[in-house]
């Protein structure tokens, strides 16, 4: 056997072994089974909340403007942005490494020896480099810089999505403090009356001071609520203006129920319509979330960094060529100059690199490993979101239910008790407690509305919603 067959064979070898080095990534860790868990009463199939895009699900004009402007405007999302633009560009530099490099490197020199003249010499080369891919090194470089960009933009669309639903919490919780200022105020009109009302009867002997005096410290702890409300107020306003990236000022906003159903007080209400929250099936969420397709993308990069670790076990070939002018050819200097080329083929195997290569390649199979059990783990995490937002708007739906009732009931002995108060028929301590009753009621049904609201949010950002 001769030399000739002797390559031929090995060069055989050698195509054979790198072919499973340009294999595709496929997945094949299966997300867990019935991720949400347990779920009852939310009808499941058909189209799933998180296909609406966040204008259809937010139907406020004032809170799309609000949201338009965080979206332009906010430093987190526009560094993400910038992160894509730099995958992007990481991207287009893997592909072009496909083609030669091309460099014009003329250079002129004058020598001297002994007693002769000077003698000038020049090169006008232009150079040529190529890596050829015959083991798929290139290859799957490309491909791992693209899964790395498909990662920057899932990254981008999980920070869009967050801002959306973190501005929309914040302007449903300025919403909540209006009303609960308006309850505050209503209060106010009321207990101030009550407490002219026991001041008339103890003038004319009818009541203690006693009851004035208990009157007068519940009525000053209406106030001070007051207070406490609008600075709340200020502070919500500021964490909006920190997302919008502007100086603090007032946001505007619709008055509560105006214009979502989702957080209305009257029939409709979407934290209250399972018909309307619908899941659609597991497979739609993984379809959705960008952290979940995120994680699969980080796997894909793994892949082919595994890839590109077992191609550096192979040989790396280069091929070169100098085309040009030069009046240095063979150590003569003639004058014109005359064409010069040539052409070099290499071919680099490494034999020896200190454990290096192998360290490489199992440090990329280990992380591979990691990021599988990550991506189940990621899974698990949304199935729990999804399950405790489910949990959160049935609970708040039911607990709508009684704080109504509660609130009528307590009206009703509110008016009953200062009537009796009136007539002398019931004292101050009847009064109070009918008072402080009513209000805490009022209070919690407000907040019990925004509860809601914000699990049928969280519900919608754990779909995957809000991410177009």
């Amino acid at each position: 056997m001769n030399y000739k067959s002797i390559f031929a064979i090995v060069a055989a070898s050698l195509m054979l072994t790198s072919c499973g080095l340009f294999k595709k990534y496929k997945q094949e860790v299966e997300a867990p089974a019935n991720a949400f868990g347990e779920v009852t009463e939310v009808p499941m199939g058909g189209e799933s909340l998180a296909k609406l895009s966040w204008r259809e699900f937010f139907s406020d004009p004032l809170l799309q403007q609000l949201i338009e402007q965080v979206l332009a405007n906010n430093t987190d999302l526009n560094s993400a942005r910038i992160t894509v633009e730099m995958s992007e560009a990481s991207l287009k530099t893997a592909k072009m490494a496909y083609l030669p490099m091309l460099s014009l490197s003329p250079q002129g020199a004058l020598s001297k020896f002994d007693n002769n003249p000077w003698t000038k010499s020049y090169e006008l080369p232009l150079q040529l480099s190529m890596d050829v891919d015959a083991f798929g090194s290139l290859t799957n470089k490309k491909r791992a810089a693209k899964a790395v960009l498909l990662q920057s933009q899932c990254y981008e669309e999980s920070v869009r999505s967050n801002l959306i639903s973190t501005v929309a919490q914040q302007y449903f919780l300025l919403q909540l403090l209006d009303r609960q200022l308006d309850i505050l105020m209503q209060t106010d009109s009321l207990w101030k009356a009550s407490l002219e009302t026991e001041k008339s009867l103890y003038e004319n002997g009818k009541a203690y001071s006693t009851a004035v005096n208990q009157l007068e410290a519940s009525y000053f702890n209406v106030r001070t609520q007051i207070v406490d409300t609008r600075r709340s107020i200020r502070a919500t306003e500021n964490a909006i203006c920190k997302m919008l990236a502007v100086a603090p000022q007032h946001i505007a906003r619709a008055h509560w129920g105006a214009a979502d159903k989702y957080h209305s007080a009257t029939e409709g209400q979407r934290m209250f319509d399972t018909n309307y929250l619908k899941l659609g099936v597991p497979a739609q969420m993984l379809e959705n979330r960008p952290d979940i397709r995120m994680v699969n993308y980080a796997m894909e990069e793994a892949f082919y960094n595994t890839q590109t670790a077992r191609a550096a076990f192979f040989p790396s070939i280069t091929l070169a060529g100098t085309l040009g002018w030069t009046n240095s050819g063979g150590g003569a200097i003639v004058n014109p100059g005359g064409l010069l080329l040539n052409f070099v083929g290499q071919l680099t195997q490494p034999l020896f690199t200190r454990g290096k290569l192998k360290a490489n390649l199992k440090t990329s199979k280990l992380y591979e490993e990691d990021l599988k059990k990550q991506y189940v783990q990621t899974v698990i995490e949304a199935g729990n979101e999804v399950n405790e937002a489910i949990a959160d708007c049935l609970a708040a739906r039911e607990k709508h239910n009684y704080y109504s009732r509660e609130v009528d009931v307590l009206h009703e002995a509110y008016r009953g008790t200062h009537e009796l108060m009136d007539n002398g028929k019931a004292n101050y301590l009847e009064v109070l407690t009918a008072q402080e009753s009513l209000l805490s009621a009022q209070l919690d049904e407000a907040s019990n509305l925004y509860n809601g609201a914000k699990a049928v949010i969280a519900l919608y950002i754990a779909l995957g919603g809000g991410t177009k």
